[in-house]
């Protein structure tokens, strides 16, 4: 029996010839991502047990982004910790403010994700890195302090499971749809622990950005990881962008490899979707819910705040004029540095949104667009679980920027289409 691509990672990275799903492997980590939430925990919990090290300080990336700049003197001493911990160990990618930006976005703009390495960070969303042949997934801060200190952690293989992307994209349908109807037929749960392996030829009509938004969102499945393999759309993003090490591994699955469950999506059949509250499995076709009246939009997160996205956006928005509050967040400082330079900013200005520094903020009820109850807001983000931004009586709609950008025009749930 072969292996698939997540396998012959882990075999790489526990040194063995072949695993399989179920073993469970002592892993070298290649790359741990820390922010200001889960990384201060982490560094108390090295601190009392006197470990004062870390494993590699070329192997650890820093950014604050969740609450950045500090929102309360409690965010605040959250960053001071990280700052201190960082500046002590001269680690040499700290993205302090002004180069911090969204954690899951800036790591793959700024080279620190290669094919074939296994990468922790203390963030669930951690598995979008997947979409560059990696595995990578989100651990707690007590397995965070300890592949810090060690750069090594233990995992039970997962078992995987793989979805063929086919046909081409119609107007107006984008990877946020594949990844929301991917969820809707297999639910919240219906990955769990598992690596969701995507395959197929609609896959090479999506950009780096593209592939990121599904990968990005395999957790909203129960996923352990989600994972796209290399061609020449990866090799292409990475090409003279990588830090360090600029050799990596291609690890492609055989064609034996053992799946526990296998979909097909026919790109070309799918609608933009709206995922309703309060589960991202709730996935609706806009022709089904169009007309919902909404209060604010929100486009950015790790999911949607590429300069793709604003892009499509502002493309939608250009000469028009919002009707409900919409908060534009590029998700780095290049993101929104380009943003200025290609004229998105002004767009977004014109139509009346707040275009935000990059910050995770208003994604998890943090801050920069919390909201009220009874608010109703179409999102880019990733999930729309009870309360998760803001009063619990809200609620959140999560769609593509295209189609957020489409309702926040017309104030309710709209169909992109009718603007591209």
């Amino acid at each position: 029996m072969g292996m698939t691509i997540t396998e012959k990672i882990f075999a790489r990275a526990a040194g063995k010839t072949a695993v399989k799903a179920g073993d469970l492997v002592n892993a070298n980590i290649d790359v741990v991502m820390c922010h200001d939430v889960t990384t201060p925990p982490a560094i108390s919990m090295l601190k009392e047990h006197g470990i004062d090290k870390v494993f590699d300080v070329n192997k650890i990336v820093v950014t604050p982004d969740h609450f950045q700049p500090a929102k309360d003197i409690a965010s605040a001493e959250l960053h001071k910790r990280l700052d201190t911990w960082a500046k002590e160990k001269k680690l040499p990618y700290y993205y302090k403010l002004g180069r911090a930006g969204v954690c899951h976005a800036l790591l793959p703009e700024q080279g620190h994700i290669r094919p074939g390495e296994v990468i922790v960070g203390g963030d669930s969303h951690t598995c979008t890195y997947g979409a560059f042949g990696a595995f990578s997934t989100g651990v707690g801060s007590t397995d965070l302090a300890a592949a810090i200190a060690t750069g090594i952690l233990w995992f039970k293989v997962p078992a995987s499971m793989r979805f063929t992307l086919n046909g081409s994209f119609r107007k107006g349908v984008y990877s946020k749809d594949v990844i929301l109807e991917v969820i809707r037929r297999i639910g919240t749960d219906g990955a769990l622990y598992k690596a969701i392996e995507f395959v197929g030829p609609a896959l090479k009509e999506m950009t780096m950005e593209g592939r990121m938004t599904i990968t990005n969102m395999a957790i909203e499945a129960g996923g352990k990881s989600g994972i796209i393999g290399v061609d020449a759309t990866t090799r292409a993003y990475l090409d003279g962008r990588l830090k360090g090490m600029t050799e990596y591994t291609v690890f492609e699955s055989d064609a034996d490899a053992a799946y526990v469950h296998e979909d097909t999506v026919d790109c070309s059949r799918l609608e933009p979707m709206v995922a309703f509250p309060h589960l991202p499995s709730n996935g609706k076709p806009i022709g089904e819910c169009k007309g919902l009246a909404m209060d604010q939009c929100y486009i950015g997160s790790c999911t949607n705040g590429r300069i793709e996205d604003l892009r499509i956006a502002a493309t939608i928005m250009k000469g028009k004029e919002v009707r409900i509050r919409t908060i534009v967040v590029p998700a780095t400082p290049e993101i929104w540095k380009q943003a200025i330079d290609e004229g998105l900013a002004e767009i977004f200005y014109n139509a009346g949104c707040v275009v935000s520094a990059p910050t995770c903020g208003a994604c998890l009820g943090g801050f920069m667009g919390i909201l009220a109850a009874g608010d109703k807001c179409i999102s880019t983000t990733n999930r729309n679980f009870v309360g998760r931004m803001g009063s619990p009586k809200s609620e959140v709609y999560l769609a593509s920027p295209a189609t957020a950008a489409a309702s926040a025009v017309e104030g309710k749930l709209a169909d992109c289409r009718n603007y591209l």
